[in-house]
């Protein structure tokens, strides 16, 4: 049992001491091999680094004890922590073989894809393992070889932003490993349309929903094919038998990959590539500029031309109710005038990811909105739960007689 009162050093080193004995009496419990292994199966783990190593050590037990978790504290100490190019440049040297050997080119690949995606997960979810499940790597049609990303449900435990990066992990080490681009047709991108709009609209509702023009884009420029082995019964209503696609069936993994994470995150991953981009040589992905302005004109349903130098504006987006249920309220239409309007913040009654309103704003709308309500937002694009804050300023009113209050 812990006192009260004690200093922080002496705490920290009593939480040391108990989690040594419990592990000490697991290994002691295993050793009589009355379970399948006789070892204890989850590392203990002193910091980030140490995580990754464990978790991806899982699935590859040669990277332990070779030095990994100090050589991404040496690139934390260049780069700067969680920064995406200590991702790169470790799964590059994994890749390579500089810490272990591995039984093939293939493998190497894979490992060193999983400890990027691990570093940038912070080696807490199961996503490098279970949601990247591994590499293929076919012919382009001109007989060059690329590589194809196998993605599963579990991606999503990644969240869009960490997925994303895998992707662009994924390709620095297929372009340091000397692979060709992906060379993908108009076929294959028509079938990212149809296997997306199936699943959204057949198995179930992605939290971001691509325009066709979004994933026929994306599809074509990416220089790594998204894939991934099927995950529901429903085949795809179109496209069917592609050589380059092994399955009909619709795939959940490349589902999330291209709507949630590539199109839904791509302007936080292009923000990063404008930072360093250049400097990893990561030309494939300068495609990712148009997209955005692709994406910005579809979701503000402006038909003008692009332009390249065109100055940046905020634009209405329609996105968040564009897929509405019917009978669902609407409190406001895309940027108008006197619309139901949100501050963003936080406060000790919504945590990190809730929503607070003025108390008196849930009186004045007789008690329509109540804490605990979800609401979907027009920026910055993901669904949030009301709480209350009155701290806040409170609404402005227009009463019957003409007035308004503040």
């Amino acid at each position: 049992m812990i006192k009260m009162g004690l200093k922080l050093k002496d705490y920290n080193e009593i939480l040391n001491k108990e989690v040594n004995r419990a592990y000490s009496l697991a290994k002691d419990a295993k050793s009589k091999s009355k379970d399948p292994i006789n070892r204890v199966e989850i590392p203990l783990a002193k910091n980030m680094a140490e995580r990754v190593e464990g978790l991806v050590g899982v699935a590859a037990p040669q990277i332990i004890g070779k030095g990994i978790p100090d050589r991404i504290g040496e690139l934390e100490k260049e780069y700067g922590k969680l920064d995406w190019r200590v991702a790169l440049v470790i799964s590059e040297e994994v890749a390579s073989s500089k810490f272990c050997e591995f039984e093939d080119k293939k493998e190497a690949i894979e490992v060193g894809i999983r400890v990027g995606f691990a570093y940038v997960t912070v080696g807490v979810v199961a996503s490098p393992l279970e949601g990247f499940t591994g590499i293929d790597i076919r012919s382009r049609r001109d007989g060059k070889e690329y590589i194809a990303l196998m993605y599963a449900g579990p991606v999503r435990s990644a969240g869009g932003t960490a997925a994303s990066a895998s992707v662009l992990i994924a390709d620095y080490v297929r372009k340091k490993m000397g692979y060709a681009p992906y060379d993908a047709d108009e076929i294959e991108a028509k079938r990212s349309v149809t296997e997306v709009t199936d699943y959204h609209e057949r198995i179930t509702n992605l939290q971001y929903f691509p325009y066709p023009e979004e994933l026929e884009y994306l599809t074509l420029n990416l220089p790594v094919q998204i894939d991934g082995d099927p995950t529901e019964k429903m085949e795809v209503s179109n496209h069917k038998g592609l050589d380059r696609i092994a399955t009909n069936n619709l795939r959940g993994g490349f589902c999330l990959v291209m709507s949630e994470c590539l199109a839904q995150k791509a302007k936080k991953v292009l923000k990063q590539l404008d930072k360093w981009g250049s400097d990893f040589e990561l030309t494939d992905w300068k495609f990712m500029t148009k997209f955005c302005k692709i994406q910005t004109r579809l979701k503000a349903k402006q038909k003008e031309d692009i332009v390249e130098d065109e100055k940046e504006k905020v634009s209405p987006d329609h996105t968040f109710i564009k897929d509405i249920v019917a009978g669902r309220p609407v409190l406001t239409h895309p940027l108008s005038k006197g619309g139901f309007r949100l501050r963003y913040g936080r406060t000790r009654t919504t945590g990190l990811s809730a929503t607070a309103i003025h108390p008196l704003t849930m009186k004045v709308l007789r008690n329509y909105i109540a804490i605990g309500t979800q609401l979907k937002v027009e920026r910055p694009g993901k669904s949030t739960v009301l709480s209350s804050c009155d701290y806040l300023e409170g609404p402005i009113l227009k009463l019957d007689n003409g007035d308004v209050i503040f």
